[in-house]
């Protein structure tokens, strides 16, 4: 057996069975070979498998489950051809009501261990409806041959997808039309408005397929009965029925009032300042990207209370004079700016709604709040991903 220098690949892979106990932040089962502690891919908690591990240091394994010996009760059988392949999703092997315990588990472990909360105040997760069909942005590659698919996960290979069982079924209604036509582009992005109807095609595939609209600067989609304008660069979620609820669940954690001033911080195209807006006296939002602050000019042009900066949290937040009553805190996957906390702390906001698409990080910064005065009230995830690992969750705290 040897082992690569750079990467701890070990080549040949080594074949090993264990029983997995637990399962891991980021998607894999866990288990132990001896002093070794072993992370698969496509294992669930109680059963027994072969592990086919690829990687090796430290005392800590990587690989991936490649027979089930004792299968859990909750292992189903995946609907779509691709899993294991494709890399997109993780955990289409597992029934849905155990994905979203696992997920709540994984929550209450990284608050646990990361954030030093001894007993934390996790809710009941937010199942979607609909646990397919639902990712309404996807971005494919295309071949020199046409073909259209994906990049598998942790490689360079490329996997031709006739049909994603997460994505919008406008999105697989367009692949077909698309495959073998496509060899002089290099990607193709596609994103819906679920609750209107209109497409984001890009770029213009008027040479390949004319029926399909495409090359569009914008589109539009609605949550909570508001319209929000959204260009290409703009970010926004992916699971349309889902962001309804996280819009209501802040809102509803917030209890906001009519004399009170709101600071909506990474507030991207202005989605929770618009919907929010009517319920305040007044909303400072804060945004760096030039193209979501762009659309969110259209967005607010009818809620003569919002005021919008185009800059880093980190650097308005301590410019901001008046009293801040309640706070809104999400911002990408790495969490706040330090300087963005400790500004927080300072100004000291009654209420904070800290939204997050990345457990490890929200305990991170749940902890230095903490330490800084506020009371953790409630972590509430919501299933926005099913069938991945991915977890959202929105977390409420109070100055205490």
């Amino acid at each position: 057996m040897s082992r690569g220098k750079q990467d701890d690949r070990i080549d040949p892979p080594e074949l090993v069975t264990v029983r997995l106990e637990d399962i891991a932040f980021e998607g894999g089962a866990l288990g132990r070979d001896g002093s070794r502690t072993i992370f698969a891919e496509y294992g669930i908690p109680g059963e027994t498998v072969s592990i086919e591990v690829l990687r090796s240091r430290a005392g800590v394994a990587m690989g991936r489950v490649v027979e089930v010996l004792e299968p859990s009760p909750d292992r189903v059988e995946p609907l779509c051809p691709y899993f294991g392949v494709c890399g997109g999703c993780q955990w289409q092997h597992i029934a849905y009501s155990r994905q979203l315990a696992f997920k709540e588990h994984i929550v209450r472990e990284q608050l646990r261990r990361i954030g030093g909360f001894t007993n934390p105040p996790v809710a009941p997760m937010l199942a979607a409806d609909n646990p397919w069909a639902y990712r309404n942005h996807l971005r494919f590659t295309a071949k020199r041959r046409g073909e259209v698919g994906f990049v598998q996960r942790g490689s360079h290979r490329f996997l031709r997808i006739d049909r994603c069982l997460i994505a919008d079924d406008r999105v697989n209604d367009a692949l077909p039309l698309l495959q073998g036509k496509c060899g002089n582009m290099h990607q193709i992005t596609f994103r819906v408005g679920v609750n209107t109807s209109e497409m984001f095609v890009h770029p213009d595939l008027t040479a390949v397929d004319p029926s399909i609209e495409s090359g569009q600067r914008f589109y539009h989609e609605e949550i909570l009965g508001r319209r929000f304008r959204i260009s290409g660069a703009s970010f926004f979620q992916t699971n349309t029925l889902q962001a309804d609820r996280l819009v209501e669940l802040v809102r509803d954690r917030l209890d906001l009032a009519q004399h009170e001033t709101l600071v909506d911080a990474y507030a991207g195209v202005g989605t929770f300042a618009v919907i929010l807006a009517p319920l305040v006296r007044r909303v400072v939002a804060i945004e760096e990207s030039a193209a979501a602050v762009d659309d969110a000019m259209v967005n607010i042009a009818s809620s003569p209370n919002i005021q919008y900066y185009k800059d880093k949290v980190e650097d308005v937040l301590p410019q901001i004079s008046q009293q801040v009553d309640a706070l809104i805190l999400d911002p990408p996957r790495q969490g706040c700016h330090a300087k963005a906390l400790d500004t927080v702390i300072k100004i000291a906001p009654s209420r904070i709604a800290y939204v997050s698409c990345d457990p490890s990080t929200l305990a991170r910064d749940l902890r230095i709040l903490a330490e800084g005065g506020y009371e953790l009230k409630e972590v509430t995830p919501i299933d926005m991903f099913p069938q991945t690992y991915h977890i959202e969750c929105v977390a409420t705290l109070r100055r205490s």
